[in-house]
């Protein structure tokens, strides 16, 4: 079950047409890692003063559907795929809100994988209590 967090496109996020900039959807895609986080109770403030665990991304993925545009609202939807050792890897899909009881329309899907990691960069296994946290929420293979 994904972990779904509300924005509303603004005006800087835009290019001159008022569609939003493809990079765009790599902030937000954080944005959703940071919530999913915050909704099993945890922060990633935390996971690094407490563990000294970074999670640099090392591979990132957008395939881009339809376009966003300013002051739309849209929404973050953001779950675990891949949670072992050192590894971690996040699904997203961004949808621009439904209206009047409208389907949300889907604007882009993607993924991004984390390598945990100390401060010198020295890959470290994520703490037990956030791959737990985090297994929860992984769909059951079929």
């Amino acid at each position: 079950m994904p972990v779904t967090t509300e924005i509303r496109v603004r005006y800087a996020e835009t290019d001159q047409m008022g569609v939003v900039y493809y990079a765009n959807y790599f902030v937000w895609f954080e944005v959703g890692r940071v919530e999913l986080f915050r909704a099993l109770g945890f922060s990633y403030k935390l996971l690094e003063h407490e563990h000294q665990c970074i999670l640099p991304v090392v591979d990132a993925r957008c395939r881009y559907r339809s376009s966003a545009r300013y002051d739309e609202q849209i929404l973050i939807e953001t779950r675990p795929l891949v949670v072992r050792g050192s590894l971690v890897k996040f699904a997203y899909r961004v949808l621009r809100k439904a209206l009047d009881g409208a389907e949300p329309a889907l604007l882009a899907e993607g993924e991004t994988t984390h390598v945990v990691c100390d401060a010198k960069m020295s890959k470290k296994p994520l703490p037990e209590k956030y791959a737990a946290a985090l297994r929860t929420m992984m769909e059951p293979k079929q």
